[in-house]
This record gives C-alpha cells, sequence and structure tokens, in this order.
C-alpha cells in the first residue's frame, strides 16, 4: 500500500493546516491509520490514531488541538491541527496499522509532509 501526504506548510504560532493523506490499493474503513511527526535530534512520536470503529485517541501534547478524521469510502485521512505552536515542527508522516486496533506497531508509513511553526 501507498500512503501519500499533504497539506504540510508554514505558519505563524497559533495557526491552523490540514493535512491529509490519501491510501492507494487499501480501504481504512478495516485498519487503524494514524499520524505520526519527528522533528530534528528527536525520536519519531505518535500524534493521533484512528481505529475501525472511528474511535480516535492523541498523544497528550496535541490534545485538544489537533483533530484526526478519516473518510473510508475514499481511503483519506486528515489531521486538523490548530493553535500551532513552535514545538509542533516536524516531519508528519501518516501510517497504516493492518489490524482492526491501534495498539501495537504500524504496518505501512507514508514519506511525510513537512510542517513549520514559527
Amino acid at each position: 500500500v501507498q500512503l501519500v501526504e499533504s497539506g504540510g506548510g508554514s505558519v505563524q504560532t497559533g495557526g491552523t493546516l490540514t493535512l491529509s493523506c490519501v491510501a492507494s490499493e487499501y480501504t481504512f474503513r478495516n485498519y487503524c491509520v494514524g499520524w505520526f511527526r519527528q522533528a530534528p535530534g528527536k525520536e519519531r512520536e505518535g500524534v493521533a490514531a484512528i481505529d475501525s470503529e472511528g474511535d480516535p485517541n492523541y498523544a497528550d501534547s496535541v490534545q485538544g488541538r489537533f483533530k484526526i478524521s478519516k473518510d473510508n469510502a475514499n481511503s483519506l485521512l486528515f489531521l486538523y491541527m490548530t493553535n500551532l505552536k513552535p514545538e509542533d515542527s516536524a516531519t508528519y508522516v501518516c501510517a497504516l496499522r493492518d489490524y482492526l486496533h491501534c495498539t501495537g506497531t504500524f504496518d505501512y508509513w507514508g514519506q511525510g509532509t513537512q510542517v513549520t511553526v514559527s
């Protein structure tokens, strides 16, 4: 499966961005999909994920500011980011876990899209 992200860019502190991810060959209906991010010199961290039933979970650092959603019919995953902070700057990567629920490792990864907040 190929995952392709888009929507990254440069915004000012407090700004808003929406990231998108589209999958080829897979529908998101029966899988967990999520967003991860990695900043230079830091480990990759999970940002948000949504399981096959549409139940989301978020990292504490983004809770209340980010919202994850998906369009199963079109294999689209979104991350709506508000009140962005400089510490949100990172490469954001879309990932899919070949299972209904989000506990465990992810199997497929996109190339990422850069988000810069200044």
